[in-house]
């Protein structure tokens, strides 16, 4: 089976980071995202979506630092179904994004200016899909200038 989601938005709250007993960071926050459409009579319209999404270990840790509310990103995860019994005893579930890559689409942060110079790879997990490109190894003699 395959589980892959792939959502563009902006958060829609700040992230919540909490530490398990082990010391793993897990971030919690939500995605909005928007599509335009047309409907049968012709009227444009637009859906929202609003998308709980969670983090884990050290992309977790970096969200909380460089992103926040209004933040636009990318992100592509896998989808879980979170279940639960409510305090009135009724049985609760929601779907939530388990990311594993994160993408800053821009930088909102105030705090720190220079944080869209950072390499992107700073923002992705260690599972990177993306290919690499190939060192080129030039001989400082060859170079004209």
């Amino acid at each position: 089976m395959f589980n892959r989601v792939i959502l563009a938005g902006n958060l829609t709250r700040d992230i919540d980071v909490r530490y398990t007993q082990s010391g793993t960071a897990i971030a919690n926050t939500a995605i909005a995202t928007s599509r335009k459409f047309k409907s049968q009579s012709g009227e444009q319209k637009e859906e929202t979506l609003f998308i709980d999404i969670v983090f884990f270990g050290r992309t977790a840790e970096i969200a909380n630092q460089y992103i926040s509310k209004g933040s636009k990103v990318l992100v592509e995860g896998r989808l879980k179904l979170e279940q639960w019994t409510a305090q009135d005893g009724t049985k609760r579930s929601k779907h939530t994004v388990n990311v594993d890559n994160l993408q800053m689409i821009g930088c909102n942060n105030s705090n720190n200016s220079n944080s869209s110079e950072q390499p992107q790879s700073q923002y992705q997990q260690q599972a990177q899909t993306e290919p690499q490109l190939p060192v080129v190894d030039i001989n400082d003699d060859a170079i004209p200038f």
